[in-house]
């Protein structure tokens, strides 16, 4: 049964980015921190997880504009520049003016390597990484048997992907790499007191910053944990807060009733969408650089002889 590992790239590129010094640069002085970065961080998840087959899933939209339908304050912060009137409504992420020709160079090296990327047209990593999962689960676990996947993320949205059944653990690298936290069903409830399958509803009530979700005023992380406990679902939830009988404390009822507006949509913005429509991939880690003399060149050129010795070394180990 072959494990698939989904890299969330544009975490771990970000991470190296803001981890590593500008001063690492090609011989032409373009920095190549991010690049470096990524590289290693690859080498070591191949090194210590040896997984057979390996997507690295980027943002083919990093505001998708249905969830800023639903949410319009949905990554609001990130915001650089909105879209000009008569555009296709794409507003412009703040990435720092270094980061961003990292990106294609990262792109050229990992296909002179021969490891996938994957995109969702129209929507974010966290989508495709959502859809590649279902589509290895689909091809490989038969008739509800468990396909193994391991998700690499920093973005904690992604624990709703936790599922023992099927295989499916989230790598959490919050902390770094090299000291990730491997988040199952057992880790997720021993954290937070929820599933993988009730973390997108608990998200939901406890709202996120960094992704622009306001939250349930007054529902923090425990309450939403208690909530979901004893009531299994949001939907559930809600359905008892509408229901006069129901035993639900009056002070949660009304904290509920006055989120009515965000509940409606929210959970569709936090929930990743496994039908997403991704772009066909060779999964398979190779063992060997695909295109040796092409990444001889960008070696030399983006002066990385170092992070391309190990990651090759990494990829003939398995």
């Amino acid at each position: 049964m072959p494990r698939l590992m989904l890299l969330d790239t544009p975490t771990l590129y970000y991470r190296a980015y803001f981890a590593l010094p500008e001063s690492i640069a090609a011989p032409d002085g373009r920095p190549v921190n991010a690049v470096r970065g990524t590289l290693d961080f690859i080498s070591h998840l191949v090194t210590h997880y040896r997984p057979d087959h390996l997507i690295a899933c980027f943002d083919a939209a990093w505001r998708p504009a249905f969830r800023v339908e639903l949410l319009p304050s949905y990554k609001t912060h990130r915001v650089a520049e909105e879209a000009p009137a008569g555009s296709d409504g794409t507003a412009v992420e703040e990435v720092p003016d270094t980061l961003t020709p990292q990106v294609d160079m990262l792109l050229e090296m990992l296909a002179a390597f021969g490891i996938a990327d994957g995109w969702a047209e129209g929507f974010e990593a966290d989508d495709a990484i959502a859809a590649y999962a279902a589509q290895h689960r689909a091809a490989h676990g038969g008739d509800g048997g468990s396909a193994p996947v391991d998700v690499v993320t920093g973005d904690r949205d992604m624990f709703q992907l936790v599922d023992d059944a099927s295989g499916v653990r989230v790598f959490n690298i919050a902390r770094g790499v090299a000291k990730l936290e491997i988040m199952d069903d057992a880790a997720l409830d021993a954290k937070y007191g929820v599933t993988g399958s009730q973390y997108a509803d608990f998200a939901t009530l406890r709202g996120d910053a960094s992704d622009g979700l306001p939250g349930v005023a007054g529902i923090g992380e425990k309450t939403a944990a208690t909530l979901l406990a004893e009531y299994g679902s949001l939907t559930q939830l809600r359905a008892a807060a509408e229901d006069a009988t129901s035993p639900l404390k009056p002070a949660v009822r009304k904290k509920l009733d006055a989120a009515h507006d965000y509940l409606a949509v929210a959970p569709d913005v936090v929930r990743v969408r496994a039908e997403a429509p991704t772009s066909p991939v060779d999964p398979a880690l190779p063992t060997a650089p695909k295109h040796p003399d092409t990444l001889q060149k960008l070696t030399e050129q983006y002066g990385l002889a170092g992070p391309v010795k190990r990651l090759t070394k990494a990829l003939a180990a398995g």
